[in-house]
């Protein structure tokens, strides 16, 4: 993207979203705000060294939310001509008026809008040129050939790069207006050893902001055949009590599962296993997690939220203990609040809670350390399916993985079942200090003691 270039487009993104506000209020709107999404992707998948599929999509998605006192609607489109733009407001004006009341519906007061943001310091899109097609497809076949040359790779299931550029701009009837541009640039590699029911399959792959931060595609598919190779002749352990390991890989999920427990929607509505924990320590003591959407080059990172409210860092959880909630205007006005500039929205949908980046405490032991700790017991690379109780937090997911036997990895492991409760395993958990530093949720691999695994 050259500099004019971005300029004009997003002038152009803005003037769309001043005439959606204008013929919101011709409809007969009381209020309104509006989203437009300008967007270009490409994407290269190979195999057996030859291109396989080539897709390019580019476009832009208008929406529109309008209120009525305290009805509102939202609607969307792909047309920006003039005349696909009244006949929105006109529509979605219409469903207002027939939507029930929502007392907690509304924009921001002025006061509480974003001011003065920086995005130089974010570093949300790639200065270099994008890249061309047979670009892409030069990382993807050389991912390719480097996990093929891997002895024991029997093929490359898939091998794809791809790149995407998205504009985004928000303005709304209360005064804000404002807009950022992103890009992303990523190389994937999924690679199968052994043959027959003896398959095992595994995957490496990377994802930047910049293109030049991107991990080398030889060093991605040399990674994928690695792992695919260590997961052949899996056995079961015996079913039982024991520590298990959350490779670094997968840790996040486990505190995914947390975050979406402080999502103030699901508070708002009483179906959180940490809707009376407020205040109350829910990690070890030393563990703070920490949100910070003001991260250079990072995909969690914007200026201010969908609502145009100030991103902000913040505490979730301050020395073991849990600070707030991840709300939004409308959950922050439920549960007496103040908002905390978490607001998501696309083109088709209202503002929603959502959480930026985030950071976990890292330990001072590294995971080869805390294996040899574990005694006997599972470390956990790869997990499938899950049955999570929102209400109670009891937590159950099928795994795969290294058995762990006199502090060492003794063979590998899957088809095994990891069940317990999130509110006991996330008090306990013992983090390492492998987390990837460039990564959305920084987190490291996680020790939970006293699992229970169903084997054979």
């Amino acid at each position: 993207m050259d500099g004019v270039t971005d300029r004009n487009e997003a002038k152009d993104l803005q003037s769309l979203t001043a005439q959606l506000l204008d013929v919101a209020k011709q409809a007969g709107a009381d209020a309104a705000d509006a989203i437009a999404i300008d967007g270009t992707s490409l994407s290269i998948d190979v195999r057996g060294g030859a291109l396989e599929q080539a897709e390019r999509a580019e476009g832009t998605d208008i929406g529109l939310r309008v209120l009525i006192g305290q009805r509102s609607a939202v609607v969307s489109a792909s047309d920006v001509k003039p005349e696909t733009l009244r006949a929105m407001a006109e529509r979605a004006v219409a469903m207002a008026r027939e939507a029930p009341e929502d007392p907690y519906a509304g924009l921001a007061d002025p006061a509480q809008l974003a001011q003065d943001w920086d995005l130089a310091a974010l570093e949300l899109a790639d200065p270099a040129a994008d890249p061309a097609p047979d670009a892409l497809q030069r990382d993807a076949l050389e991912a390719e050939a480097a996990a093929l040359a891997v002895s024991g790779i029997t093929q490359v299931q898939a091998s794809s790069a791809s790149y995407g550029a998205q504009r985004v701009h928000l303005a709304a009837s209360n005064g804000f207006s404002g807009g950022y541009a992103r890009t992303s640039r990523s190389t994937s590699c999924v690679a199968i050893a052994g043959s027959g029911l003896g398959m095992e399959r595994d995957y490496d792959g990377d994802s930047r902001t910049f293109q030049s931060d991107l991990r080398s595609p030889a060093e991605i598919g040399q990674s994928a055949a690695e792992r695919a190779l260590e997961r052949l002749n899996p056995r079961k352990p015996k079913t039982g009590a024991y520590p298990v390991l959350f490779d670094e890989r997968i840790s996040s999920s486990l505190i995914g599962h947390l975050v979406s427990a402080a999502n103030g929607a699901a508070v708002a509505r009483g179906g959180s296993w940490l809707r009376d924990a407020l205040g109350e320590p829910v990690l070890p003591d030393a563990l703070s997690l920490i949100e910070d959407p003001h991260r250079a080059r990072v995909s969690g990172s914007r200026p201010f939220d969908a609502e145009g409210l100030p991103t902000q860092r913040r505490a979730l959880i301050k020395d073991g203990v849990l600070q707030g909630w991840t709300l939004d205007l409308a959950n922050a006005r439920k549960l007496g609040m103040a908002p905390t500039g978490n607001a998501a929205r696309g083109p088709s949908s209202g503002p929603s809670p959502t959480v930026w980046n985030l950071a976990l405490t890292q330990g001072e032991k590294s995971r080869a350390q805390l294996i040899a700790e574990m005694g006997r017991g599972l470390l956990v690379t790869s997990m499938i399916g899950a049955t999570i109780n929102p209400n109670t937090g009891d937590y159950s997911r099928g795994a795969a993985g290294w058995w762990v036997e006199n502090g060492e990895l003794a063979y590998p492991v899957s088809g095994v079942t990891i069940a317990g409760n999130l509110r006991q395993m996330l008090r306990s958990v013992v983090p390492a200090n492998d987390a990837r530093p460039w990564l959305s949720r920084v987190v490291p691999s996680l020790l939970v003691e006293g699992l229970t695994l169903a084997g054979e």
